[in-house]
């Protein structure tokens, strides 16, 4: 496999009821999970966004600034599912940010789009009103489709995020620290150079991610036990490799 459109097909075809991401938040009590359907349709509700309502094409860019969360895999999966390039820094045709984002890329929104999310329980809108110019992804998606069919089908050669192109960045899963149908616990960000490979790994293992952001080492510890996590995600170990 070697686009993310054949990662996810297969993905679907093993069975897509189970689990796929599973993101704690114990700052806020948050638990959500998404079984590999349910992020298929957020991966092309997004798409559609990206293509559809905001003119995205296939060999673009989307800058990421999102803190470690469960859309952090959802603007991932999106970008590669239409063939954009997913950046840190830089020059990038749209951004898509968190409520943290907002004073850095705001002051853009009227020369590219600028898509932010409040990081709300079912991805839900802003309370207050965003900058103007501002697409609110908690009100945008919900219109769009839960099936995606792009236009111009992302190939292995297409850029995936800097220095890997989509056939490189799953032969990098593929030396991940996933095994087959496992279930890895990271507290590093999916949407980062560092913590990619948390996310990338599982989905080429047929595995699964559960994702914990603050949390002690004990609460860290209970949650492993109870989703019977079989792999901890080291970072460190993740730079060498």
């Amino acid at each position: 496999m070697t686009t993310f459109p054949q990662v996810l097909s297969g993905l679907l075809a093993a069975g897509g009821a189970r689990p796929l991401v599973t993101f704690y938040d114990d700052a806020t009590g948050e638990r959500t999970e998404l079984s590999v359907t349910t992020y298929a349709n957020w991966v092309a509700k997004v798409s559609s966004l990206l293509v559809e309502e905001l003119d995205l094409e296939r060999g673009g860019r989307l800058l990421v600034d999102l803190p470690a969360h469960w859309l952090g895999t959802v603007a991932l999966g999106a970008a590669w599912n239409c063939g954009l390039e997913v950046v840190w820094e830089g020059d990038a045709d749209a951004v898509l940010t968190g409520p943290g984002g907002l004073d850095r890329w705001a002051g853009l929104a009227g020369g590219r789009p600028v898509v932010a999310t409040a990081l709300q329980p079912l991805a839900g809108r802003f309370t207050e009103p965003l900058p103007a110019g501002v697409h609110d992804l908690g009100v945008e998606v919900w219109s769009q489709p839960d099936a995606f069919v792009p236009w111009s089908v992302p190939e292995p050669g297409d850029a995936a995020v800097p220095g890997l192109n989509q056939a490189e960045l799953w032969r990098a899963a593929a030396a991940g620290q996933t095994r087959d149908g496992g279930r890895l616990l990271s507290e590093s960000n999916p949407a980062s150079p560092s913590g990619l490979v948390s996310f990338t790994g599982p989905l080429l293992s047929n595995g699964s991610l559960v994702l914990v952001v603050n949390a002690s080492v004990e609460r860290s510890a209970r949650i492993a036990a109870d989703e019977r996590v079989s792999d901890r995600f080291d970072p460190d170990q993740s730079a060498r490799s």
